[in-house]
Formats: C-alpha cells, sequence, structure tokens
C-alpha cells in the first residue's frame, strides 16, 4: 500500500466552507494538492477570489461558491449548489464558524443567535443534504473544525465554546449511524492558530499577545494555519479509514 493510495485525492470533490482565509484557506490548498476538487466557499465569491487562483496556480482545480450561513436555509443550499459542480461530494470540512468573545453577562441574544445558527443550524442542514449522498456512494469524510474551547472553554468565548462542544457531539452521533456506510465523521480541534481572526488583537497590542501565546502551550507560541492541513488530509483521506466519531487536538500542547 503506497502513501499515494491512502493520501491521494483524485477523483474526490471537496467542499471546505469558510476557505477564504485562515484555516479553512489552508486546508482547501492542502486538499487540492492531493488531488481533489475544491469547492471553496466563502460569504461572497470575491472573497473567495485568491484561494481559488492559489489553487488553479498550481494546476488545482476550484470552484466558487458565495453564502452567507447564518440564513435559514443556508446550510442545506450550500450542499445543493456543491453538488451541483462534479455531481458527488466526498468530503465536507466544516470549518466556517460565527465566534463572538463575550463572557456570559456581556452575551447578547443577538450575539447567541448567529452562533447558534452558524456554528449549529447551518452544521445540521448541511449534514442533512450531504450524509445521505455520501452513504449512497459507499464512501465519504467529514471534518469538523472544532476548538479547544470545546473540551476546555474560556469564559470569554463562553457561547461559542458551547456550540462547539455540541458541534462534536453531532459529529458523534452522526459518526455512530454512517460508519457502516464507510462515512467516517471526526474533528480537528485547534488551539490558539495566528489568523486573521486574532489579527486585531495581535495589532493593537503585540507585546501582549506574545506573552499571551508564549504562555498559553507547551510549545510558546501560537500555531499557523498550514500547521492543520497534515491534519485535515488524513482525516479526509483513506488514510483515516478505522477512526470516527474523535477529536484529533492541535494546541501546542495544553
Amino acid at each position: 500500500m503506497s502513501l499515494q493510495s491512502i493520501f491521494g485525492l483524485e477523483g474526490r470533490t471537496a467542499l471546505v466552507t469558510g476557505s477564504s482565509r485562515g484555516i479553512g484557506a489552508a486546508i482547501a490548498k492542502g486538499l487540492a494538492d492531493a488531488g481533489a476538487s475544491v469547492i471553496v466557499h466563502g460569504q461572497s465569491k470575491d472573497a473567495t477570489t485568491a484561494t481559488c487562483d492559489a489553487i488553479r496556480a498550481e494546476g488545482g482545480t476550484a470552484f466558487s461558491i458565495g453564502a452567507d450561513l447564518a440564513g435559514p436555509n443556508a446550510g442545506r443550499q450550500l450542499i445543493e449548489q456543491a453538488l451541483g459542480f462534479t455531481g458527488r461530494l466526498d468530503i465536507l470540512v466544516i470549518n466556517a464558524s460565527a465566534q463572538i468573545n463575550a463572557t456570559l453577562d456581556e452575551l447578547t441574544s443577538e450575539d447567541l443567535d448567529l452562533q447558534l445558527a452558524v456554528n449549529l443550524r447551518a452544521t445540521l442542514a448541511m449534514l442533512q443534504a450531504a450524509l445521505p449522498k455520501m452513504a449512497a456512494q459507499k464512501w465519504g469524510r467529514v471534518v469538523s473544525i472544532g476548538s479547544i474551547n470545546q473540551s476546555r472553554p474560556k469564559s470569554i468565548v463562553t457561547a461559542y465554546a458551547a456550540t462547539k462542544a455540541a458541534q462534536h457531539n453531532i459529529i458523534q452521533s452522526q459518526a455512530r449511524d454512517f460508519a457502516k456506510h464507510n462515512v467516517l465523521l471526526n474533528t480537528l480541534a485547534p488551539g490558539l492558530i495566528d489568523t486573521d481572526r486574532n489579527a486585531d488583537r495581535k495589532q493593537a497590542d503585540p507585546e501582549g499577545w506574545q506573552r499571551y501565546a508564549a504562555g498559553l502551550n507547551w510549545m510558546g507560541r501560537a500555531g499557523k494555519a498550514e500547521e492543520m492541513v497534515g491534519a485535515a488530509l488524513f482525516l479526509a483521506s483513506d488514510a483515516c479509514s478505522f477512526m470516527t466519531g474523535e477529536t484529533v487536538v492541535l494546541s501546542g500542547g495544553y
């Protein structure tokens, strides 16, 4: 058995939500490098241009979808659009999320509603639409991008952490039901990653950011988006043939 036969994604179609930037963009490029045709999703089609161009520049195949996942039917509609490109969906990477920093006493109803809509309602709708298709073709991979906060929550992200814990609970429940169809669902849970989500904090107080990152994990630094790609490729490929309902934590030691 060759590495190409277990990690290669030739002939596979992957949808990576929230792949216009950050972790999602890095994973989309990695899946394309492994041979998958990748559907790049962002809040607008214009937002996906950089990721699509990068994939195509390396000889890969990229398609583009712009959609706001906060809408009531957005998750199902996104899957339906994705199926229109190649007629199949083999890999779903659920990366797009809403994170609003707020302690419990600061949390507003509007902030809670947005995080529930994007992180949970859209996830449920995407799985409702995608899993039966994957089961019918007897092959599928779902990679949910969770967070270290799903198991070790901080009060500043009270609602976000709760939605990420619930998201993994959904992944586990469906992993049990779909394992017999060779449809495997797992979570990749990053720790602190240096992406544009943290850009404002980093720019506002560079020294404070460095102190925070240095004391947060055993490696003493924030991770890079590209450091998530190897684990995502494993979870999206035939290499992950005997693993489902689990979490891979990439936190720098926590």
